[in-house]
């Protein structure tokens, strides 16, 4: 292999790299195919020199090229045995490669860049740079484009000083000219300078890369915790939950039960007395009967004689101690279990309110928890304008775009694709990230307080459209006959106080989305735990009117200064 290699080198030319055709030999003592350096001296001819593209030997006139019959036939004799001097495809220069500036014709990969030559070379054009010893001292550096950008473009120099003062390369030329009395050092003192501050850079990086990598095992140990913690509360609560089901329906049984038993006891009781009140009937009937007899006998001796047995009458027991109550058996008993049944509903309720509080409550990569007080809430505070390009056109904004008001006719919008074409829905200019709050003031029988995605539909009476009846939007919504929060679509009850003035408390990276009525306190009224995806922007949808409020800076006579809201 390296004897092939040493005939490839001996044998091919130094201007297209590969086998001499009909070589020719300058005076010089070097030899090109004819093509190639009659080429290159037919640019040069213009100049009036012509050089050895090799060593640049000048030769004056220029010479006459006689072919080289020895160096042909060897040529033809290394190609029977198969030698191939041409590099393969992927040693020639592509367009994102540094290219050879001594080849000619198709350009090699440049291996490497001269920083004092300011010239890049392949490795057969580079060899000088190792053989010569004075070539050897130069600075040789991975093949660079952009090493005119070493040349100063006022003095045509190469820049090795910095000045300190305008923190830029200069050449010396411009350190004793426009930079005279700066701070100027040595390229290269510089360089070490600053490789010192970057090795310092660079253990930080490594530093913060370590921290940020545990931190990334911590918070894959808190997944694992929290979803061991959540899959074993799940199946603790649905035993708890199934052996309250089973008590339910036990004590259910035992009223069922003890029901029955009593109506038996009862009936039997009634069927007794029932039995003995039938048997003095029948015995009346045979007394009335006798003394119908009696009383139709002619002979008055014979009816008074018999008269006194027969009209003594036995005394009834019964008749006084029966007691009716009508429609009034086991009322009291369906009272009781209704009562229960209250009862229990009141303690789920209060229960399901202290369990969603706690899930909700649960700090997952939060630094700081929800506010309780609204002078808490006020710090995130942030100030709202609704778009006009996104207003229905049945919407009239006012008071610097932060009220909305519903109209019977139509206002003059121009067309824009943000506008929500039927729904009377409005959203903010801005998009909500990080911790925000902010308090709508409403009016009038319908009103949505919402916080949508931009994304959200626009066009067209479809649910997709409608704050809440999708998945690109939540809306606590205020009617007549009670208050709901929606979302996808579906719709939760919710109870509190219907305060005209609705807080509403965003955490984007905490996933928390909270509606408070505002008055002398923060009365929670739904609170939603999620994953945003994108952006919110804050929404209404009117059927009267909504101001959202805006804050307003206030000192105290303490001294302190707090956020308030008007």
């Amino acid at each position: 292999m390296e004897q092939n290699q040493l005939d490839q080198d001996t044998f091919s030319c130094s201007i297209c790299l590969d086998l001499l055709k009909d070589p020719v030999t300058i005076p010089c003592g070097h030899s090109y195919c004819r093509n190639c350096i009659k080429t290159h001296w037919d640019e040069e001819d213009q100049k009036g020199i012509h050089s050895c593209p090799q060593y640049r030997e000048i030769f004056t006139p220029r010479p006459v090229l006689k072919k080289s019959s020895m160096l042909a036939a060897l040529v033809e004799q290394l190609k029977k045995t198969g030698l191939q001097a041409a590099p393969a495809d992927h040693c020639y220069a592509g367009p994102e490669d540094v290219a050879c500036d001594f080849c000619t014709g198709r350009k090699l990969k440049a291996i490497k860049s001269c920083l004092f030559c300011l010239a890049s070379y392949c490795e057969k054009h580079l060899q000088p740079h190792y053989k010569s010893a004075t070539l050897q001292k130069h600075k040789l550096v991975e093949p660079s484009k952009n090493l005119q950008e070493n040349i100063c473009s006022r003095h045509d120099e190469v820049m090795k000083m910095f000045c300190r003062t305008d923190q830029k390369c200069i050449c010396y030329l411009c350190s004793v000219d426009e930079h005279k009395g700066h701070d100027t050092v040595s390229a290269a003192a510089e360089r070490t300078e600053r490789q010192r501050e970057l090795e310092v850079r660079r253990e930080e990086i490594q530093q913060r890369i370590q921290d940020r990598e545990k931190d990334v095992k911590l918070l894959q140990q808190e997944v694992e915790a929290i979803n061991h913690s959540a899959d074993k509360t799940v199946e603790d609560s649905e035993k708890i939950f199934t052996e309250l089901i089973r008590l339910i329906q036990k004590r259910s049984s035992d009223v069922k039960q003890q029901i029955r038993s009593q109506q038996e006891t009862e009936v039997s009781r009634v069927k007794e007395l029932q039995e003995k009140l039938e048997q003095e009937i029948t015995e009346l009937k045979r007394k009335d009967a006798e003394l119908k007899q009696l009383s139709n006998t002619e002979d008055h001796n014979q009816f008074l004689h018999n008269y006194p047995s027969l009209s003594a009458l036995s005394e009834s027991t019964h008749s006084s101690s029966i007691n009716i109550r009508p429609l009034r058996y086991f009322e009291d008993v369906t009272a009781a279990v209704s009562e229960l049944r209250d009862k229990l509903q009141d303690i789920l309720r209060d229960t399901w309110t202290n369990i969603s509080l706690t899930l909700t409550e649960v700090e997952v990569l939060q630094s700081e928890p929800e506010p309780k007080s609204r002078a808490g809430f006020l710090k995130y505070s942030c100030e709202i304008t609704l778009d006009p390009n996104t207003a229905n056109t049945q919407l009239l904004l006012s008071e610097e775009n932060r009220k909305v008001t519903w109209m019977d006719q139509h206002q003059s919008y121009s067309s824009h694709p943000d506008r929500f074409t039927d729904w009377t829905q409005v959203l903010s200019r801005e998009s909500l990230t990080g911790r925000c709050y902010w308090e709508v003031e409403r009016r009038g029988s319908l009103v949505y307080v919402a916080v949508a995605y931009k994304n959200i539909s626009r066009a067209g009476w479809g649910i997709e459209c409608v704050f809440g009846h999708n998945d690109k939007s939540w809306a606590l919504v205020f009617e007549k006959n009670g208050n709901s929060f929606w979302y996808n679509n579906t719709k939760t009850r919710i109870s509190g106080p219907g305060s005209s003035r609705v807080g509403v408390y965003l955490d984007h990276r905490a996933g928390l989305l909270s509606f408070y009525s505002v008055s002398e306190t923060m009365t929670l009224l739904h609170r939603v735990q999620t994953t945003f995806t994108q952006p919110l922007h804050a929404g209404v949808w009117v059927g009267g009117s909504a101001d959202f409020c805006k804050p307003k800076y206030t000192e105290f006579t303490e001294g302190s200064v707090s956020l308030i809201l008007i």
